[in-house]
């Protein structure tokens, strides 16, 4: 089944780096590359007069340096079966990109850290956690920035059994088969014994991914779930974190502490964000 992976960009060099590792991680498959860029114009606050032609020669620009990163993945590609395109829009971001995954039936968005602002106060870009939060219609995938590609060997996906899970594990389970990674479900320790519920919702997630690698393992709580996660994925060399986004969930905390009040969350490796399908 051909995969559409939609790759916004806003040309800096951490967009770059994501685009790279969306191209090596589907290296193998039928897929089809959407690059895309939002160009808008503000003005506010000046009184210099723009001219038309101006703004149509910035519009010109963007297009011809989308054009420049189509090409430049092209000749990075190894797969005759790799096709590339691109999305111009004038609107905003997040429309365009709801927009773009509905009518290219995309599979997953795969983004940089950092969106255009740079915004430092966060540990993820304003953009990306705006996405992150809004984007339902399909998982979305975060590189660090200046991540080199490591062959996805172990994710580690993080729960409290506190929910059944059915169809949101699809694209976990499609990324595994990409290199037959393991999966590594994580529980913190949060009291001696699983209630009821959470044993059910165990046996139920370990019967979803039976015919998968997978195991379980038990951490201890350290007094922040960030900083179990980040000790597990240290100690287990895992390569990518995926977790669900359920309203009111640990990633909508997590991704919009600031650094200044707290440490917060912090990943050296691909963060895979998968929607609720029940939220709206």
């Amino acid at each position: 089944m051909r995969q559409h992976i939609l790759i916004p960009t806003d040309f800096s060099d951490n967009a770059w780096s994501a685009a790279l590792y969306a191209l090596k991680l589907f290296n193998n498959e039928s897929c089809t590359f959407y690059f895309l860029h939002t160009w808008t114009f503000s003005n506010s606050g000046s009184r210099t007069y723009i001219t038309s032609t101006y703004l149509d020669t910035l519009k010109t620009e963007s297009k011809k340096r989308l054009e420049e990163i189509k090409d430049k993945l092209t000749a990075e590609s190894t797969n005759s079966k790799h096709k590339f395109k691109i999305i111009h829009s004038t609107k905003s971001l997040l429309p365009t990109i709801k927009k773009a995954i509905k009518e290219h039936n995309i599979n997953m968005v795969v983004m940089g850290t950092k969106g255009a602002t740079g915004a430092k106060e966060f540990l993820f870009g304003s953009n990306t956690v705006n996405i992150i939060n809004k984007i339902r219609l399909c998982p979305v995938l975060v590189v660090p920035d200046a991540y080199n590609f490591v062959t996805p060997e172990q994710i580690a996906f993080p729960t409290d059994f506190n929910r059944f899970y059915g169809e949101e594990l699809l694209p976990l389970k499609q990324l595994s088969k990409l290199y037959n990674s393991k999966i590594r479900v994580v529980h913190i320790n949060q009291s001696d014994n699983l209630t009821e519920k959470q044993n059910y919702n165990l046996a139920m997630l370990k019967a979803y991914l039976e015919d998968y690698q997978s195991s379980v393992h038990w951490m201890p709580d350290f007094g922040s779930k960030e900083q179990s996660i980040r000790s597990f994925i240290e100690e287990s060399n895992i390569n990518i974190l995926a977790m669900i986004n359920y309203e009111h969930s640990f990633i909508e905390n997590v991704i919009n502490e600031p650094v200044v009040k707290k440490i917060g969350f912090h990943t050296d490796i691909p963060f895979l964000v998968i929607p609720c399908f029940n939220a709206k």
